[in-house]
């Protein structure tokens, strides 16, 4: 039979609280606090380069930092008529764009603020007229000094997710408020800012079954990891970015409504299938994955955000922000999967240790 691990409701107990592994409380609230305080700034540019006659808009972003801008991107492409394009930075360069001119905005993140495609990214859009703003966590850097608009807030790859996720959801809110498309930013606003708390809540009654899963998973040598709407980019971030590079471990993410073009064909008794199910218009596709996995798998994982509690939170909210309760959720996972494996999440043989 397969294993359905489900997110823990409840409040966390003090035993929780004095057990987390390598978990840095007060450095998280600051960092998450930090991504809500932009809001204010986010929501200016983005009004402004809209009432100076911007058109469209393009999320241009390397890697992990471009995957996290999806969910935002995915919302204004099925909840606005503005023009969104999502580009790799490497590839609109090479390629270019007509869409990509002195009416568009162009949001580009990189945690290290380095990143060259993306430094080299912002040359080009700037030099076809764009107005860029970056999202980086480091004010000294190329990608900082070089934006119209800056915004940094320092974080680090165990962090980053939330901040990025929230910071892109906040900048897509804001230009939807601007074209009249929703009425309730401010109150969407207001409930985000509860967040940086609870998401500390959700990771101390986690603590449990994160271990759990990690001495589970530690000696899988591949995973199918799949979600839909909102949570597809954490399975494909969380699979590219954890899974193969800071552990390599083998693994297939693969949006939920592709799973069955191809990718179910490798599903037996000892392949792992990881779902992620959020609460959105999504939730559908990957439950048509968790009812199908059984039949054919023992290990099928199930984790289903609707289990969590937030105090404060709207459903209307909860729908917005699933990839960040399953960020925050699985870098608890994270840090003890790297014990385990004895393979810090650190270790790399070439990303930023050889020429590519």
């Amino acid at each position: 039979m397969s294993d359905k691990y489900r997110l823990p409701c409840g409040r966390p107990t003090s035993e929780m609280k004095a057990s987390m592994l390598n978990f840095d409380t007060d450095r998280f609230l600051r960092i998450q606090t930090g991504a809500i305080d932009l809001a204010d700034g986010l929501r200016d540019a983005i009004t402004g380069a809209l009432r100076a006659g911007a058109r469209n808009l393009f999320f241009v972003g390397s890697g992990g930092a471009g995957i996290l801008m999806l969910p935002a991107a995915r919302l204004l492409q099925t909840r606005s008529t503005f023009p969104v394009h999502v580009e790799a930075p490497a590839e609109l360069v090479a390629g270019g764009s007509v869409h990509l001119g002195p009416q568009s905005v162009v949001v580009i993140p990189s945690l290290s603020g380095t990143t060259a495609e993306s430094v080299e990214a912002l040359a080009y859009c700037k030099s076809r007229g764009a107005t860029v703003i970056t999202l980086t966590g480091h004010a000294d850097t190329p990608l900082a000094e070089g934006a119209d608009h800056s915004f940094v807030n320092f974080a680090e790859d165990d962090t980053s997710c939330e901040s990025f996720y929230l910071q892109s959801l906040v900048l897509a809110l804001a230009l939807m408020r601007e074209r009249g498309e929703i009425t309730d930013y401010d109150e969407v606003v207001a409930e985000l800012k509860l967040l940086p708390k609870l998401l500390v809540d959700v990771k101390q009654a986690f603590e449990e079954q994160a271990e759990r899963f990690a001495t589970r998973i530690q000696d899988e040598p591949y995973h199918i990891i799949t979600g839909a709407g909102s949570t597809w980019a954490e399975a494909f971030y969380y699979g590219m970015c954890i899974l193969e590079e800071m552990q390599w471990i083998r693994t297939r993410p693969v949006h939920a409504a592709d799973f069955f073009h191809g990718t179910l064909e490798l599903v037996d008794k000892d392949v792992s299938v990881i779902t992620f199910k959020g609460e959105d218009d999504g939730r559908a596709l990957v439950e048509r994955v968790e009812a199908f996995a059984p039949r054919y798998t023992d290990k099928l994982s199930v984790f289903d955000t609707a289990a969590f509690e937030l105090p404060g939170v709207s459903d209307r909210t909860r729908s917005l922000i699933s990839p960040v309760l399953l960020a925050t959720a699985f870098e608890r996972i994270s840090a003890h999967l790297e014990v385990k494996r004895n393979h810090p999440l650190t270790t790399r043989r070439y990303y930023k240790r050889v020429s590519y």
